[in-house]
C-alpha cells in the first residue's frame, strides 16, 4: 500500500517508538506519586513539556497543556474561553474549519451566541474585509481560525489575523488550529505569532503517536479547564499524564526540527511532481487551492465527472491510500464543506481527492499515484453519466446551467 493520506495520520517514526518504549514497561510509574521512580517520571514529563515550548518559540514550559488529541484541544480552547468570559457572547470563525471546531461553534450558536462565519475565496483564501467588519469590540470574545486547512492545505494569515484582533480590542482571544501545521510550518508564539493566545496540535499528524495533544495557552489568558477531576497539568486538565505518547510527541517534534527544511523542500517538490503530472495525464481536473498559499504536502484535485467513493474504491485496488476529505468527516455522503465554501462547480465537486504526503514519500510513490489516478478517473468516467463518451468531456448539461468549469 502507497501511503498518501499523511493528513488524516502518519505512521509512528521508529525513534519515537524506541523512545516510548521504556515507559510502557520498567518506566511505568504514576507522575503524581510521591516516590522517587514517579518523581523522575514527573521529571521526564517536564523535560518533554519544555522541549515542546522551545519548538513553538515559547520560553516557559508552563504555557504547554497536554491534552488527548487536537479535538481536545479545540474544545478546550473554545469552550474553556467561554466559560471563562461569560459576558461576551460573540465568536468568529471560518465556514472551512475541522469540525472539531465548526461542531462546537454551532452547539454554541444553538444556545444563543452569536457566530460569524468568514467565507474564503474560489481558493480558499479568508476573506479579510469581511473578517475586519466582524470585528466588534467590547463584544467579540473569541476568534478561532485554523493556521492550515486540512483539506486543501491553503495557509491562513493567522499572525495578520491575531495582530488587528488585539488592535481592535486587546481583550479578544484568539485560537489558531494548528494541527495540520506544526513540525511543516514556522510557528514562533514569542515572536510573529505573539498575538496568538491559544493553539491547539496533535502529535499523529507529525509521526507520533495517536491519543496525544496540546494547547497552548499564553499565560494571564482566560480560560477554564476542560476536563475536571484532578490536579494534573497544574490543574488545568484532570486525568492522569499519557506519559508515554508525551514523550513520544516530544521526540517526533525534536526529530522534524532536526530535517526540517530538507523536508519542507522535498515534500513541496513531490507535491509539485505529483501535481504536474496529474494535470498533464488527466483532462478536466481542478487543483483546489491552486493558486493560494499551500502547504508543501498537501494536493487537492477535484476531476470532473467523477464519483468520488467510486474513485476511492479504485485508487484503494490500485494499493494507494488517499482521502476525500477530513477523515473525520469520511462516513459522510455530503460534499465537503470546505469545497462548497470554495464554491467548486458541482460536476466536480464530489470528485475530489486528497493527496497528503510525509517526509518517508518517495518519487516512485507518485510516479504510481499518478498512474494509478489517471486509469482510476477513466474507469468511473467510463461508466458515468456526467461525462461525454463521444466527445471526451463533462456533459455540462446535466450539471445547473448557470455554472461551468
Amino acid at each position: 500500500m502507497i501511503y498518501l493520506d499523511n493528513n488524516a495520520t502518519t505512521a509512528i517514526a521508529s525513534e519515537v517508538f524506541e523512545a516510548m518504549k521504556p515507559y510502557f514497561t520498567e518506566k511505568f510509574w504514576n507522575p503524581s506519586s510521591m516516590y522517587d521512580p514517579a518523581i523522575a517520571l514527573a521529571r521526564d514529563i517536564a523535560a518533554a513539556r519544555k522541549s515542546i515550548a522551545a519548538h513553538l518559540g515559547v520560553k516557559t514550559a508552563t504555557p504547554i497543556l497536554f491534552t488527548s488529541c487536537a479535538t481536545e484541544s479545540n474544545n478546550t480552547a473554545i469552550l474553556g474561553a467561554v466559560r471563562a468570559n461569560p459576558d461576551r457572547k460573540h465568536i468568529i470563525t471560518s465556514k472551512v474549519e475541522h469540525p472539531a471546531v465548526l461542531e462546537v461553534c454551532r452547539d454554541l450558536e444553538r444556545r444563543g451566541y452569536s457566530i460569524s462565519w468568514i467565507d474564503v475565496d474560489t481558493d480558499g483564501n479568508l476573506d479579510l474585509k469581511q473578517y475586519v467588519h466582524a470585528l466588534r469590540p467590547k463584544e467579540t470574545l473569541l476568534i478561532s481560525i485554523m493556521h492550515a486547512n486540512n483539506e486543501t492545505g491553503v495557509i491562513f494569515p493567522v499572525e495578520r489575523l491575531a495582530r488587528i484582533a488585539k488592535e481592535t480590542d486587546p481583550d479578544i482571544l484568539f485560537h489558531a488550529d494548528a494541527t495540520q501545521s506544526v513540525s511543516k510550518l514556522p510557528i514562533d508564539l514569542s515572536g510573529s505569532f505573539s498575538n496568538v493566545d491559544l493553539l491547539s496540535f496533535s502529535g499523529h499528524k507529525f509521526h507520533a503517536p495517536k491519543g496525544v495533544g496540546a494547547l497552548y495557552v499564553r499565560p494571564g489568558t482566560p480560560i477554564r479547564p476542560y476536563l475536571i477531576g484532578g490536579h494534573q497539568e497544574n490543574g488545568r486538565r484532570g486525568g492522569t499524564e499519557n506519559v508515554p505518547y508525551i514523550i513520544g510527541m516530544a521526540c517526533a517534534l525534536d526529530l522534524a526540527a532536526e530535517t526540517h527544511e530538507e523536508d519542507f523542500a522535498r515534500m513541496l517538490r513531490l507535491r509539485d511532481r505529483l501535481q504536474k503530472g496529474i494535470e498533464e495525464a488527466v483532462p478536466f481536473v481542478e487543483i483546489n487551492g491552486k493558486n493560494a498559499k499551500r502547504m508543501p504536502n498537501t494536493l487537492n484535485v477535484a476531476a470532473h465527472s467523477v464519483e468520488g467513493e467510486s474513485l476511492l474504491m479504485l485508487m484503494n485496488q490500485e494499493g494507494i491510500a488517499v482521502s476525500s476529505g477530513s477523515a473525520c468527516t469520511s462516513g459522510s455522503l455530503e460534499p465537503s464543506h470546505v469545497l462548497v465554501a470554495m464554491k467548486v462547480p458541482s460536476s466536480a465537486l464530489q470528485g475530489s481527492i486528497r493527496f497528503s504526503l510525509s517526509r518517508y514519500t518517495t518519487e516512485e510513490e507518485i510516479d504510481k499515484a499518478i498512474a494509478a489516478f489517471k486509469r482510476s478517473v477513466e474507469n468511473v468516467r467510463s461508466a458515468s453519466p456526467y461525462w461525454n463518451k463521444t466527445e471526451h468531456k463533462p456533459d455540462f448539461s446535466k450539471y445547473f446551467k448557470n455554472e461551468s468549469i
